[in-house]
């Protein structure tokens, strides 16, 4: 269990280094059956090579127990398990793309190399995983090869479950190591041979560090775009046309998208359902008042949102408006009913007991476990009178194959989770034992011999059985809005219908454009898988049924716009962009145009809407913002550059208006060039460009179809 404390405490880092390893390229509902759909089976494809769901869905499952063991977690919320979804299926897109190329070079990943990564133990995958050594902080990998060899060995059948399931997750787990190693090697190998052609030269490394060292402070003067009105700027078709064919390549889209207008109808309480709840919850505030034992079956018998933990926690693991009263309300006192706005709930609570608890515990523990209860009952005995007699720990641990080391464990890792009767037991044992005094625990079909060695951050703990009742609609409420929205939906079968009819009806007709099928929800609504199913085999202008959706308190209708297929975006879906960054070419010709008369900034300034600033600290590779125009403005930082102090520039075409300054200062800074430093500095941001352009290259030029939301 040690070992499982340790992996539990690196689990985040442990998922960002696993998506580092993987070259950058992994991107961080309840898991569903896998449903039927007509045809295959195949949720993608990445050149002609297809992805089954059934492999898909391992590949999640994979992953999902990876990040639940490194994070001590039962299960995944909806939104972590979509995290997972994105991340399995980006990581296989990635890995498919990069070992193609890697196979036309040449480049593979031998069993050897992968020894010789594990043998060395520098990775920064192992050293997050649980082989550690205790003194050093190493990777260790004796402690590696004996847990690879008691689990080839294990007898499952003379082992308790618990021990048996731990011992599988973690087998488990380092083939998910071994697999991500493999991986990230060769990727870093493909990755190494293309950076390493990018070099850079003293030159390079000059202009970059006076790009960042040089300074200018410098006074401005323009003429804001905004001061010409749009109206008299005309812009024709064949302007359009012209600047979409110059420009056409930043409109290529790699996925089909979809316009859509929806409406969401969020079903929520009404009064009297309020008052439903508000009664109910002063009747179990009087129940609680005289309950004096089995909290646990009481709290599960209210509703309650909050589970009853029969272990002191901290304050800070109940709801903050519970918390805000503990310390106002005595033992055995019941506080409530009340209710709190903040998450629109009607709450009672009593205070089972106030202790000073440890937040951290040295302990050590030999487990028992034998055929039968009787015979495991009197080792555990013998054992525990042995040591009782003086028997050296350690050594007794040794026979039964056990190291006996102490281990320590905090109070964080069983604060706040849902523990069964015997993770109680064990942790109740643990926080009242004294130090250095043995106790002898039965714990499920196997025996603890427990010894606590230490015990550290003494705090004032709380049990507390906690009834919190969030407002809830009730049938009749839903199936008074479902009667409604349905009764619209019938008679509004078109969208121009939806469009005239919605806001009289008391709905909101919402736009949303690019629409992507690997997106999890529409607007944003939980549960909403079969509507997607619809936006992506419906034809524009047709009207989707009604679905229910969220969490069993959603109603939404969705209508087709428009289809953007993979490819060119049409000139008619960027038109307006075009149109407008014409219009403000134009703009500056004709604000250019004025600007060249003039030579100084007082004569700018006299310019019709003129604005003027004071800059200071302009830098070339730092864009300038401009707070008298609101905008950033890097060109401005380009010409401060160049134009010597005194001088004043020609005027200058920026994004929110055309400027003119004049350079009044310069400064180079204290830091001194170093030609090797600064050259290193332009290489890694070069390695980091193409880590994150490289595959986006490999993916433009490879076949790859995401199905994922026809199953999942």
């Amino acid at each position: 269990m040690a070992t499982l404390q340790k992996i539990r405490s690196k689990g985040p880092l442990l998922v960002i280094v696993i998506g580092l390893a993987l070259f950058a390229f992994i991107a961080g509902d309840a898991w569903k059956v896998l449903q039927p759909h007509q045809g295959k089976q195949d949720v993608g494809e990445v050149n002609g090579e297809v992805l089954s769901a059934q492999d898909y869905q391992k590949m999640v499952d994979e992953l999902s127990e990876v990040i639940k063991l490194t994070n001590g977690l039962n299960s995944l919320t909806e939104d972590q398990l979509n995290n997972v979804k994105d991340q399995v299926w980006q990581s296989y897109v990635n890995n498919k793309l990069i070992a193609e190329q890697a196979k036309k070079l040449g480049l593979k990943v031998t069993d050897a190399e992968i020894q010789a990564i594990i043998d060395q133990g520098t990775h920064p995958l192992l050293m997050q995983t649980p082989f550690r050594n205790p003194q050093t902080g190493m990777f260790d990998k004796d402690m590696l090869k004996k847990f690879l060899v008691d689990y080839a060995n294990m007898d499952a059948s003379k082992m308790p479950a618990q021990y048996v399931e731990y011992y599988q997750k973690m087998g488990a787990f380092w083939k998910f190591v071994e697999k991500t190693l493999a991986e990230s090697t060769l990727a870093q190998k493909y990755q190494n041979l293309v950076t390493k052609s990018l070099i850079s030269n003293p030159v390079s490394a000059e202009d970059a560090f006076k790009s960042r060292t040089e300074q200018s402070d410098l006074l401005l003067a323009g003429v804001p775009y905004s001061s010409i009105s749009d109206s008299t700027i005309q812009v024709s078709d064949s302007e359009i046309k012209d600047r979409y064919n110059e420009k056409k390549e930043q409109f290529k889209q790699l996925v089909e998208t979809r316009d859509i207008r929806y409406i969401d109808v969020k079903v929520v309480p009404s009064d009297a359902d309020r008052k439903a709840v508000e009664k109910e919850v002063t009747e179990y505030s009087n129940q609680l008042a005289k309950t004096d034992s089995d909290f646990g079956t009481f709290i599960r018998s209210t509703g309650s949102s909050v589970n009853y933990s029969d272990v002191p926690v901290n304050k800070t693991v109940f709801p903050a408006d519970v918390a805000a009263r503990l310390d106002s309300t005595g033992v055995n006192e019941v506080y409530g009913p009340y209710y709190n706005q903040t998450d629109d709930s009607y709450n009672a609570f009593k205070v089972l007991a106030k202790v000073s608890s440890p937040d951290s515990i040295q302990f050590r523990q030999i487990q028992v476990y034998a055929d039968t209860e009787e015979k495991t009952k009197t080792l555990a005995d013998s054992i525990y009178n042995a040591l009782k007699g003086g028997a050296d720990f350690a050594a007794i641990a040794k026979i039964y194959g056990q190291t006996g080391e102490a281990s320590w464990v905090n109070s964080q890792s069983w604060e706040g989770a849902e523990l069964d009767a015997d993770n109680s037991k064990f942790i109740n044992a643990l926080l009242n034992q004294p130090v250095n005094e043995l106790t002898n625990l039965n714990v499920g079909q196997a025996n603890l011999i427990l010894q606590v060695m230490n015990k550290k951050g003494m705090q004032t703990k709380y049990k507390v059985a906690v009834v919190k009742r969030p407002v809830e609609f009730s049938k009749e409420t839903y199936n008074a809005a479902y009667n409604k929205f349905s009764q619209f939906v019938a008679q509004n079968t078109t969208i121009d219908s939806m469009v005239k009819n919605a806001e009289e009806s008391g709905y909101t007709l919402t736009p949303r454009t690019d629409l992507s099928s690997a997106e999890h929800y529409v607007g944003g609504v939980r549960s909403t898988r079969e509507a997607l199913k619809w936006i992506f085999a419906a034809k524009p202008g047709e009207v989707s049924p009604l679905y229910e959706c969220g969490e069993n308190d959603h109603l939404m209708v969705v209508a087709l716009d428009k289809i953007h297929e993979a490819g060119y975006r049409d000139l008619n879906s960027v038109a307006e962009m075009l149109k407008n960054e014409i219009r403000r070419d134009k703009k500056a010709d004709q604000i250019m145009a004025d600007m060249k008369k003039y030579n100084s900034i007082a004569q700018v300034k006299g310019m019709k809407d003129a604005v003027s600033d004071s800059v200071k600290h302009v830098t070339f590779s730092a864009p300038a913002y401009i707070s008298v125009t609101r905008a950033s403005e890097p060109v401005i930082g380009a010409v401060a550059a160049k134009t010597a102090v005194n001088k004043v520039s020609a005027p200058i075409k920026g994004n929110a208006g055309v400027y003119m300054i004049q350079v009044y200062a310069k400064d180079k800074g204290t830091e001194k060039f170093d030609a090797k430093q600064e050259e290193a500095t332009l290489n890694n941001m070069a390695v980091r460009i193409v880590g994150s352009q490289l595959i986006n290259d490999l993916y433009q030029k490879a076949k790859v179809e995401d199905k994922r939301y026809l199953f999942f």
